[in-house]
């Protein structure tokens, strides 16, 4: 992601990469700067690392009021992301598990669907599969759509969320959204989430071809977050889909 970013920044003619840094601890590189001179030079730093990268990334930021922040870390845990949120209190931040743009369509449609297929009749499944190098599961991604799925529903995801099954697992329960993962290979990204009744399947999907796009889906997010005031953000923001952007 750090290659795409970079490929994509140089090739708008409305932007320029003033540097580029790792999170603490791996060798630098030619070009490679520290952090703090980073955010120095930086109006707005588009973060792909670690949780525990973003995180001191964020508090770092919000300790010397800036830049903004584009997080696209996903595994983050509850305590990572009230630091996070903490942070935004001092700096923009826009934080998503994805910064596509189809993605963030889906989930809508998602939400949607899940209001009115109701959990009497429809069982709900999500699937991701993704390269074998990627360390979280399920993905930001296929957890994003499963709190959309569960707000449609009007349930909390915690209680109704099933993240493997196996052995004698018995019936399943009514309402229960159940994930499936799959790591394997160079995959980019596949996403799908079916609504299976008795007599029927829905399936709503999206396949990432490219890197690129969720570079080009950050550097948009970029482009709005510089500037605004501090707070935290989502692609439904940029997007101009949340009744506060």
């Amino acid at each position: 992601m750090g290659r795409a970013v970079t490929a994509a920044t140089e090739a708008a003619p409305d932007l320029s990469l003033v540097a580029r840094f790792d999170r603490p601890g791996v060798p630098a590189d030619d070009g490679l700067v520290d952090r703090e001179a980073a955010l120095a030079a930086a109006d707005v730093v588009i973060d792909f690392t670690t949780p525990a990268a973003s995180v001191a990334l964020a508090e770092a930021a919000a300790a010397r009021g800036g830049p903004a922040l584009v997080i696209g870390a996903t595994g983050l845990s509850d305590a990572d992301i009230a630091r996070i949120d903490a942070a935004a209190a001092k700096v923009a931040i826009v934080r998503s598990g994805n910064y596509s743009l189809g993605v963030n369509v889906l989930m809508g449609l998602v939400e949607q669907a899940a209001e009115r297929l109701g959990a009497e009749a429809y069982d709900v499944e999500i699937f991701e599969a993704h390269h074998r190098r990627k360390v979280d599961a399920p993905s930001g991604t296929a957890l994003m759509l499963g709190e959309a799925a569960a707000e449609g529903r009007g349930v909390s995801l915690a209680q109704v969320a099933r993240r493997g099954r196996d052995g004698i697992t018995g019936e399943r329960p009514i309402g229960e959204i159940g994930f499936a993962v799959m790591r394997g290979g160079g995959i980019v990204g596949e996403h799908s989430v079916t609504f299976a009744a008795e007599d029927e399947l829905v399936t709503l999907s999206h396949s990432g071809r490219d890197r690129g796009l969720f570079a080009r889906g950050a550097l948009a997010a970029a482009r709005w977050v510089a500037g605004k005031p501090p707070g935290l953000y989502d692609m439904r923001d940029v997007l101009g889909f949340s009744k506060r952007s």
